[in-house]
């Protein structure tokens, strides 16, 4: 057999053949957008902010119109890279209440502290929000912005929560099974979060704004790392088995090479459900060498359930349970893609739906919240005596310019 006619009996030729017809092709055209085009301005210049400001400036339904954040290098930076004019670049801790001025929208990506403040100022201005995570760092920024949410819905705004996983199809699906009964009854599971640590902002922590740049490492401003990081992985737990009963456990600091700042940097705590009960890890620091997870292993009483953040999502069990799933290895970006996209819609057909993420958002930072609290505690804690025990954070800003 020549090689001509070995090409032909294998179908490689007639493949061939075919990849080149379309490759020869002329492009076909994006399709030209026609819907209402939603000025928002940014509001935290950082990198969570200039992250999903480059995916707000590719969706044809956005105008990047306004930024504000504190530093005044930051917010021009930002403004440069995404063409905004200098008198719409805003800075102090006020900043962004001139910029509600100019915009039909804000997305908040400012340290966590503000975040409930500032959605509350936004949609007392009439502008609709797009919050990313956590929604808040205490139980009463917690029920604020649940109360938020629906009172946007009640005058038309959207307010969405930007956390990625739910987002994304293969959880969704994964989750949609599980609620229905795919798996059975919830039995038992695992969570994990370990990454190396995020570098110091500034050398001059004791300084009024070196301690803002320096925000990740401070409760006051962040939240402890189960609210401000671990929180991706905590919400599939939260997502599956719901509100907590009872934590008990520890967390600490230890392993990091530096002492800056008052976070833990690792959490070991059992957390119990009205059906099931869950494991939880997570570190925050180098660890000599050891890979990082984010991930979920769920059992139940006909199958389990397994993901990880930009990984395979999937559910193992017999024929009539087994789904393969998929995986989602830019989950990171494309679950900020689908809430960019879900939050346009939601604006353009003028229907927030009763701003429904916002609950879940809020269901998981108390969820993480009410983990620190027993990790502190050292010892088993009701769901009852964390709500009783809350208490709100009040960072002291004295230094910092409005």
């Amino acid at each position: 057999m020549n090689r001509r006619s070995f090409l032909h009996s294998t179908g490689i030729l007639t493949f061939a053949s075919q990849v080149a017809a379309q490759t020869s092709k002329t492009p076909t055209a994006a399709p030209t957008y026609d819907g209402p085009v939603i000025k928002i301005g940014n509001i935290g210049c950082g990198g969570r902010g200039t992250f999903v400001s480059s995916i707000l400036a590719e969706n044809p339904g956005f105008k990047i119109a306004a930024g504000a954040d504190y530093f005044e290098d930051r917010v021009n930076k930002w403004g440069d890279t995404y063409g905004v004019a200098a008198e719409m670049r805003f800075t102090g801790l006020d900043g962004y209440k001139k910029m509600l001025e100019h915009v039909d929208a804000v997305a908040i990506h400012s340290p966590p502290y503000f975040h409930v403040q500032q959605a509350i100022d936004a949609v007392a201005a009439g502008k609709h929000v797009l919050i990313a995570k956590p929604v808040a760092i205490d139980v009463a920024g917690c029920e604020a912005i649940r109360r938020l949410a629906k009172d946007a819905a009640a005058k038309g705004l959207v307010v969405i929560a930007d956390v990625q996983c739910r987002g994304d199809e293969f959880f969704q699906e994964g989750m949609k099974r599980i609620h229905e009964g795919s798996i059975g009854d919830l039995l038992f599971g695992e969570c994990r979060y370990e990454a190396e640590l995020i570098p110091l902002q500034s050398e001059e922590d004791n300084t009024p704004e070196g301690h803002l740049k320096n925000w990740i490492r401070h409760r006051d401003l962040a939240g402890d790392i189960i609210t401000e990081q671990n929180i991706h992985a905590l919400d599939i737990v939260s997502w599956a088995f719901g509100r907590p009963t009872q934590i008990s456990g520890q967390c600490g600091r230890g392993g990091r090479p530096d002492n800056v700042g008052d976070v833990s940097d690792h959490y070991a705590l059992v957390i119990e459900f009205p059906k099931g009960a869950i494991t939880f890890a997570s570190r925050q620091y180098a660890a000599w060498g050891s890979a990082s997870f984010n991930d979920n292993r769920f059992m139940g009483t006909k199958g389990a359930f397994t993901s990880k953040f930009g990984g395979r999502v999937m559910i193992r069990g017999n024929k009539d349970v087994f789904w393969a799933g998929g995986e989602s290895k830019s989950l990171y970006r494309t679950g900020s893609i689908n809430n960019v996209e879900t939050f346009r819609s939601s604006i353009a057909a003028k229907d927030p739906k009763g701003n429904p993420t916002i609950a879940a958002a809020v269901e998981t930072a108390l969820l993480t919240l009410f983990g620190e609290y027993a990790g502190n505690s050292g010892r088993s804690v009701t769901w009852d005596e964390f709500i009783q025990d809350a208490k709100s954070v009040m960072p002291d800003l004295t230094g910092l310019k409005a």
